[in-house]
């Protein structure tokens, strides 16, 4: 999650000027970049116990290693929650202590590769030193969540409080998932609505090809995707599959219509962040918001706004692919790999569409209802989810090829999608692999996951 704004922004009056705010991420073609984030979960090499943030093998010891990289720290009440860095990254601390690279913006997937491997060398080296490692999977599979400990941010303990009033898994989501996510441009609103309504299609043949988190608390959970079920019961307000968007009349406005129909969190304000949880957005803008009697909104509480929805897929200035697990070095390539190709080539964004826009909201809800379960083998109309995921990967291997970026020795972007065709072809996602082991070598500890998958 992001670490606290540098900029209060602009003062904001009307729903207008909400509408303009994430219009204005409208780009030509030549602008559009990648933007990649990935989470992994720290524990200690002897215990596998997660990570707490003060001491020896901490988190604060780990983002002050990697202060020799060149990163800079981010302060919370004197507490180091984020790191930024001069090439446009940042690292995040997420509420268990997951740590995030939020990458820069790119142009190609060979840049976003060369930067995946970058951020894990540099982690890998000063975790080697504490005693600790890290792993790329979706849901935590040991521990329990009151194993987890808490990082100090205020914006957290808001959430805290806050998510068991609303859902069972709130709290679990908070501390104990991991995911990779891509942030991908839009040139105009119909751009914009195209490829949020192909990507909302599609995010159930993502979370299926990228299903890794079949354990809970050292057993089998009964989900091939444990971090996608979580979500069915976090907060009805702000997570789903958002039906409006493949109704007539999406756009910029009924986004922000929706946005201001969430509940709020919080507002930050002269370092610390106020609890507004369940009080409105329209009221701010009116003037009207109890935790800050006759003050009305800004830019940044806007955009700190926009942070607290959890859908399939959601809108900023950008458009963010959430539906996947966390995963190992190479999956975290191909995620933006599979994504930029689908909705950066024009053709591929229309036969993407082609593909799923006779699909039901009927449909729409049963996938995402399933797919945590069954993956691939997800039974959909006259055959299974694999045979889609497996047109799906033709389509996105296509658009890479079109948009022709090469690296130094004249490669495209298409092999970055070579997991992922492993797994289609195969029909046997990460999380089955890993329970065939827990039921064969593992010989039923998942103990051995920390040794085998750590990077």
């Amino acid at each position: 999650m992001a670490a606290p704004p540098t900029s209060p922004g602009t003062p904001i009056s009307s729903k207008r000027e909400l509408v303009e705010y994430i219009e204005a991420g409208c780009k030509p073609p030549a602008d559009w970049r990648i933007g990649t984030e990935h989470e992994k979960f720290v524990f200690q090499n002897d215990s596998f116990l997660t990570a707490p943030y003060e001491g020896d093998w901490g988190i604060r010891s780990l983002l002050e290693g990697l202060r020799r990289f060149g990163w800079e720290p981010v302060l919370e009440n004197d507490n180091p929650i984020a790191l930024q860095h001069a090439n446009g990254c940042s690292i995040t601390l997420e509420p268990g202590g997951q740590v995030e690279l939020a990458g820069a913006p790119l142009e190609n997937i060979h840049q976003t590769c060369n930067e995946v491997h970058s951020h894990l060398s540099q982690v890998k080296e000063v975790a080697g030193e504490l005693g600790i490692g890290l792993i790329g999977v979706g849901f935590n599979p040991k521990w329990k969540r009151e194993d987890i400990p808490w990082m100090p941010k205020g914006r957290y303990e808001i959430m805290r409080n806050y998510m068991p009033k609303m859902g069972s898994l709130g709290l679990d989501m908070m501390l104990r998932t991991s995911t990779v996510q891509v942030n991908l441009d839009f040139q105009s609103e119909a751009d914009m609505i195209k490829k949020f309504r192909v990507s909302l299609a599609l995010q159930p043949i993502a979370t299926a090809l990228f299903a890794d988190s079949p354990f809970l608390e050292g057993q089998p959970s009964g989900y091939l995707s444990y971090r996608s079920h979580i979500w069915e019961d976090t907060d009805p307000d702000r997570c789903g599959i958002l039906p409006f968007v493949f109704e007539d009349g999406m756009g910029f406005e009924r986004y922000v219509d929706y946005m201001l129909d969430v509940p709020m969190y919080f507002v930050y304000r002269d370092g610390a962040y106020l609890d507004a949880s369940g009080q409105s957005f329209r009221d701010f803008l009116d003037g009207n918001l109890p935790a800050l009697p006759g003050e009305i909104p800004t830019t940044g509480d806007w955009g700190d706004h926009l942070t607290t929805v959890f859908p399939e897929v959601r809108l900023k200035k950008f458009i963010e692919m959430r539906g996947a697990d966390g995963g190992p070095w190479r999956r975290l390539c191909a995620l933006p790999a599979l994504w930029t190709g689908l909705l950066y080539d024009q053709s591929a964004l229309d036969a993407a569409w082609d593909l799923v826009k006779d699909w039901t909201p009927a449909e729409h809800e049963y996938l995402r209802l399933e797919v945590p379960k069954q993956a691939l083998k997800t039974p959909f109309r006259n055959g299974t989810l694999q045979e889609v995921a497996r047109a799906t990967l033709e389509i996105s291997s296509a658009g890479l090829r079109r948009r022709n970026r090469l690296d130094a020795v004249g490669t495209d972007e298409t092999g970055f999608l070579g997991t992922l065709y492993e797994i289609v072809d195969s029909g046997r996602t990460a999380a089955e692999e890993k329970l065939e082991k827990f039921h064969g070598v593992w010989d039923g500890n998942v103990d051995s996951i920390f040794k085998d998958y750590a990077y």
